[in-house]
């Protein structure tokens, strides 16, 4: 088994939250029950728990001039995926999502767009230009 990763978050919709992540987006739904949903991204077990309310207190951070959300989780894919879901999210979505590219011309070079679904998280996905740069400076 190749290894992933589990998270699990609070959302506000356990309905909206499947509708975003397959309608809008393709992904699978896994185990669900009235109270919690597991979405398949890209093989990872996302978990989302049905709750009343939540906040988070400090909802951006500045990198390279950008203001980015705090909170936030995403994917790294391979360009031709990055691509196929960049298109995807811009028929489907009303609020049209910006590439923005990172580390231009330095190690770690990539390129990401940022999504909120229904709970009002966000979600980056995000390609390196060299894949092997993933963790370097």
């Amino acid at each position: 088994m190749n290894p992933t990763f589990h998270m699990s978050l609070p959302c506000l919709s356990i309905e909206e939250t499947i509708k975003f992540y397959t309608d809008e987006l393709g992904f699978s739904v896994g185990r669900t029950t009235n109270e919690w949903v597991d979405i398949n991204l890209f093989n990872n077990q996302l978990t989302f728990v049905l709750v009343d309310q939540f906040k988070f207190d400090y909802p951006k951070y500045q990198f390279e001039n950008h203001a980015l959300p705090t909170f936030h989780f995403g994917i790294i894919v391979s360009s031709d995926i990055w691509e196929e879901m960049y298109d995807r999210v811009n028929y489907w979505l009303s609020d049209h999502s910006v590439k923005k590219t990172f580390l231009k011309d330095k190690h770690g070079e990539h390129v990401s767009f940022f999504i909120k679904d229904p709970n009002g998280y966000t979600l980056e996905l995000k390609t390196f230009i060299e894949d092997d740069e993933m963790f370097m400076m």
